[in-house]
């Protein structure tokens, strides 16, 4: 096969691994393409230079195609996701002296109950809460407005919000311009190493199987190049089940540990490929089960119902009609790409292309081409459950 030249970009994040991974250990060589990494400093930046031609795909936050979509944020150019890349991997922050107080009002940062952290960080934050997250449309802004909202607080409105880039989250805390962050892995556990601020709450406490990044093509090179696509999807995939392996954990932290990668230390890494992690200096530890997810449970595949919720979320915050919104969020999430490209593969792909979000509380087993997938919990926090088809 001939080998085809791709630039992919992304952000250093965990979840980038598996571009990373499919090319250092031969995933995208096997379906003959050879992969480039460009590293971006900003999801702006990283969106612009795949709208704009001058890469071909890119690591990306889920909600950013479905907003490109329904006109948000400036851009016309369609993206597509066809594929999802990781699920879950983000935890929420508080400074210091915010933790202090919680812990002095009696939180115990348990690290597993949503409705009491929230309880508590609402308690504790007083008039407003300074929050950073990295970009507008992302799921850190999304489950936080969520999370809170459902516990009384008005959110956004009564938040002071701050996009800061991922590699900055901690900068900006230790300076003293953050009270609480939600940010992907690993930059969570680089503001405790830091000792700029304990980890509150793993966002995977407040949806616990939510989309995150998506290997994000424009809409015309997709359609132009679906071979290329395909094989890509492809590529992503089997690094994604080579991730998913406990056994492949220090491997793939030193990897991207390197300094053309992460270039942060793989003991600090491989915290968050197992989940397990250190909240405060004095070196406490929690097990956050599902941390970070890049295969179990059809983890990499775009469900067009969580563009749904996305979608939903979006729309309700901007004034925008919700079915409109949700039916360009449909169109956006390349579930027949994704079908397509993994045809010929060993991968058990859902009989629906949609469901219920939430309606999982326990491992079940749901039609498929083998008959043999499990999805795992998806348990929104609250217990609600989200109808994609609902006016």
């Amino acid at each position: 096969m001939s080998q085809t030249r791709l630039t992919l970009g992304y952000i250093p994040l965990v979840d980038a691994a598996p571009l990373i991974i499919a090319r250092e250990l031969g995933f995208a060589e096997q379906e003959g393409l050879a992969v480039d990494l460009r590293a971006a400093p900003s999801w702006s930046t990283l969106r612009d230079m795949v709208a704009l031609g001058q890469i071909e795909a890119a690591h990306m936050l889920a909600p950013i195609p479905v907003a490109m979509a329904m006109g948000l944020g400036g851009m016309a150019t369609r993206l597509d996701a066809i594929s999802v890349l990781s699920v879950n991997g983000n935890a929420v922050g508080v400074s210091m002296q915010l933790a202090r107080k919680m812990r002095d009002a009696g939180h115990d940062f348990g690290f597993a109950d949503a409705t009491a952290a929230g309880r508590a960080l609402i308690a504790a934050a007083g008039d407003r809460l300074r929050i950073g997250v990295p970009f507008p449309f992302s799921m850190h802004a999304e489950l936080l407005y969520y999370w809170l909202g459902s516990l009384g607080l008005e959110a956004p409105q009564a938040l002071d919000v701050h996009t800061v880039p991922p590699q900055q989250m901690a900068e900006a805390m230790a300076a003293g311009d953050l009270d609480a962050f939600c940010v992907g892995a690993p930059w969570g556990s680089m503001a405790v190493e830091n000792g700029a601020g304990e980890l509150l709450l793993p966002t995977s406490a407040i949806w616990s199987f939510a989309p995150e990044k998506v290997l994000a093509v424009r809409h015309d090179w997709a359609e132009k190049a679906p071979d290329q696509a395909a094989r890509l999807i492809r590529a992503m995939w089997r690094a994604g089940r080579w991730l998913a392996d406990s056994g492949n954990r220090i491997t793939a932290s030193e990897i991207l540990s390197r300094p053309d990668h992460l270039n942060l230390s793989a003991e600090l890494l491989e915290r968050s490929l197992s989940g397990n992690l250190m909240i405060s200096a004095r070196g406490e530890q929690r097990r956050a089960e599902g941390y970070l997810e890049f295969h179990r449970g059809a983890a990499t595949f775009p469900w067009r119902s969580q563009a749904g919720w996305i979608a939903t979320r979006l729309a309700a915050r901007t004034g925008l009609d919700r079915a409109q919104a949700r039916e360009a969020a449909r169109r956006v999430f390349r579930t027949d790409l994704y079908r397509a490209a993994l045809d010929t593969t060993a991968a058990d792909l859902p009989g629906a292309s949609e469901k219920l979000e939430g309606a999982l509380d326990v491992p079940t087993e749901v039609a498929s081409q083998t008959g043999s997938l499990i999805l795992g919990p998806d348990r929104f926090f609250d217990g609600q459950i989200f109808d994609p088809d609902a006016e």
